[in-house]
């Protein structure tokens, strides 16, 4: 398994060639490329690979392009589209307990990744995910992990007989008031989401007010192969039917390479279409504004917060999973 995997990853970012990075992404596919300039015209002079962690210096912005076009990082040589890539910063390591509430709490995960491991009963310990930055996970337990110290139980919620772990150092412990409902006062009825396919936009509304707008991105029409759930996003009027504070999305299938279709601990979503659409926090692109998603809507994860705690139905802080007729929505 390797003792790298049982480490803490880095926290300090070095001063390179006497420049102070603004921040690091992680690369979030098996590769992309660096370009001479910001612009992917320009000749290509490297390339990057699934889960670097990459220091920035600069964050450009093409006002030549459409509003919503990717921005651009400056590295120490050459330039980074931010289509592939997630911003890492606030990352820290955190303080241990001793217990967690019998129905589990919810975990973030404040480092760029983290390895868990599954504790076999015949085989001992083996590697399984990795869960990455800002995902959220339901933690059950406090154990003593391969390495001695101490690590949080997660139960995965697609099958509450999966439990592996992380070290708790990787873990912060969210609290009730992060996830206390926006704009209870405020009627059923005169609360609305309305999803631009064209603009690739998200407004919603209390009463005929906007009080959020932002990009979002939406399925890609025909990336399903032989599924026979379409990976564009419908249009019609819904409602949001479900609630849940995290769903492990993709293949279901247990497995540690990296590069397989599994998502466990998708933050902050909330089902609207009964095939398995979804309002959801994104950590594996920063595209919004353009088609990205298996038909879902992806957001960023500070709106996707938001929207779960601003949409009804109400859920309570312990509850895995919240079913009623909620807010409505609109997909045009």
């Amino acid at each position: 398994m390797g003792s790298f995997a049982l480490q803490p990853l880095s926290f300090w970012v070095p001063e390179i060639d006497g420049l102070n990075p603004i921040g690091v992404v992680r690369i979030t596919v098996g590769d992309t490329d660096i370009y001479e300039e910001p612009d992917v015209q320009s000749p290509i002079i490297g390339q990057l690979h699934r889960d670097q962690l990459i220091p920035i210096f600069e964050e450009i912005k093409n006002l030549n392009l459409l509003p919503n076009a990717p921005r651009w990082y400056r590295l120490r040589d050459g330039y980074l589209n931010s289509m592939y890539t997630q911003r890492v910063e606030n990352r820290h390591l955190n303080e241990s307990v001793p217990w967690v509430h019998e129905d589990g709490t919810l975990g973030e995960i404040t480092v760029p990744y983290t390895r868990a491991f599954l504790n076999n009963p015949l085989y001992g310990w083996l590697p399984v995910y990795r869960l990455y930055f800002q995902s959220v996970h339901w933690i059950t337990g406090v154990d003593e992990g391969p390495d001695g110290k101490t690590w949080y139980q997660i139960t995965d919620e697609s099958d509450d007989n999966l439990r592996y772990y992380v070290p708790q150092a990787h873990v912060r412990l969210i609290t009730p008031e992060e996830l206390t409902p926006i704009s209870q006062e405020v009627p059923w009825e005169n609360k609305r989401i309305e999803v631009s396919l064209l603009k690739q936009e998200l407004k919603a509304f209390e009463y005929d007010q906007v009080v959020l707008h932002t990009l979002i991105s939406s399925g890609i029409p025909g990336i399903g192969g032989s599924s026979p759930i379409p990976t564009s996003t419908p249009k019609g009027a819904y409602n949001i039917q479900v609630k849940m504070p995290s769903k492990h999305m993709g293949e279901g299938r247990i497995t540690d390479k990296i590069a397989a279709y599994e998502l466990p601990g998708v933050p902050w979503v909330s089902f609207f279409i009964d095939t398995g659409v979804a309002f959801h926090g994104t950590f594996w692109h920063d595209n919004f504004g353009r088609r990205m998603s298996h038909g879902c809507v992806n957001m960023t994860m500070k709106d996707a917060k938001w929207l779960y705690r601003w949409a009804l139905p109400e859920i309570q802080f312990y509850e895995w999973e919240k079913r009623g007729f909620g807010t409505k929505v609109i997909v045009y």
